[in-house]
């Protein structure tokens, strides 16, 4: 099992998740986090803390397009084990519907 991070983190990008991580498996987009599900333990820490609640355990159903979605781009972001501030609109746009078409951008983040 994995944990994987899901569409309510877009536009957001609480970072609250990566600080606890054990064994830094978080990766930074533009506005977006995802977890490399290699690299996942599945202790759980980062599911309780994430403010948005858009982490999610793959054994729930339909996740296994975030298993891929996350996989990819773990592959290509930086890593992230530093918690920053969120995005200016996060609270905003927290629950908001249809994020993925309206805000994802596939840019990589600053990591760190």
């Amino acid at each position: 099992m994995t944990y994987v991070v899901t569409e309510n983190c877009v536009a957001c990008k609480y970072t609250d998740c990566v600080e606890v991580c054990p064994v830094d498996c978080f990766y930074e987009g533009e506005n977006f986090l995802v977890i490399h599900p290699d690299e996942c333990i599945d202790c759980g820490v980062c599911e309780p803390e994430c403010p948005a609640d858009a982490i999610r355990p793959d054994t729930e159903p339909d996740m296994e397009k975030w298993v891929e979605f996350n996989r990819k781009y773990s592959e290509i972001w930086p890593v992230i084990i530093t918690k920053k501030d969120p995005l200016p609109e996060a609270d905003e746009r927290d629950g908001e519907q249809g994020k993925m078409e309206k805000y994802f951008s596939e840019a990589p983040g600053e990591g760190g």
